[in-house]
This record gives C-alpha cells, sequence and structure tokens, in this order.
C-alpha cells in the first residue's frame, strides 16, 4: 500500500530541492545518482533514459530510495522508499518540465537511440528530518 505524503513533504517536492537515488547494482551494491524530481499526487516521479545505470538496474530490481534536501536547509530532509515503475515517455514531456522547472530552459536532445522514460516511486516508507 501507498504512503501518504504530508504538505511538508509535498513542499519539498514541489520546490527545486535536489535529490539523490540510491538504486542496486547487479552485486548488490548501491549507485547513486543526483536527481531532478516532481510528484504525481503521492508519487515521486523523476526521468531518465533507458541507456543509463540507474535504468537498467530499476528494470532488474525496481527498489530504490530517493533523499531530498531542501536547498535552504540540506538538514530539512525527506527519505522515500519504494518500488520504480518505469514508463516511456515518448514525448519528453517529463524531461521537458523537470529541466524548465530547474532551470527555466528546454532540454538538450537526448542521445541517439536511447529512450526517455518516466520512473514513478511509489512510497513504501518514508523517514526525515527537519532541523530545528
Amino acid at each position: 500500500m501507498a504512503l501518504m505524503l504530508d504538505e511538508r513533504i509535498r513542499n519539498l517536492l514541489d520546490g527545486t530541492s535536489f535529490a539523490v537515488l540510491a538504486t542496486l547494482m547487479p552485486d548488490g551494491s548501491p549507485q547513486t545518482s543526483v536527481i531532478w524530481i516532481a510528484r504525481a499526487g503521492d508519487v515521486l516521479v523523476f526521468t531518465t533514459h533507458d541507456l543509463r545505470l540507474k535504468a537498467r538496474n530499476l528494470r532488474r530490481d525496481p527498489r530504490a530510495s530517493v533523499t531530498v534536501f531542501a536547498l535552504d536547509d540540506p538538514y530539512d530532509t525527506v527519505d522515500i522508499r519504494g518500488t520504480v515503475e518505469l514508463v516511456p515517455d515518448p514525448d519528453r514531456a517529463l524531461s521537458i518540465e523537470l529541466t524548465r522547472k530547474y532551470t527555466g530552459e528546454d532540454p538538450p536532445p537526448d542521445p541517439p537511440g536511447s529512450s526517455r522514460l518516466i520512473a514513478r516511486l511509489t512510497p513504501a516508507r518514508i523517514t526525515g528530518m527537519v532541523a530545528s
């Protein structure tokens, strides 16, 4: 069952906070990537293309963790763990949305022969810290 995100977490995800995605390599070791994020209801979304290591890792094992840091206070964090579903994004809609959100510009072209994906992380566990 997916968890509901509270207002603080929604605000963090709706802003331009950076996040770190952790996926699992074939040998079980972690692999991390800095990502841009958004939210679709209570699901965290990010984009990648199928040639990236994170996409290959998530296809093999959809378990992942994303840690989000508030820009104005890096001790204001949330860690969202769950499983990721990869869905095609042939129009690059999420890539365009996130690039505009974070940079105000359009994204560069994807590598030739790649396919753009939307990664949808459904929360199974949420933890965090708010600095006092």
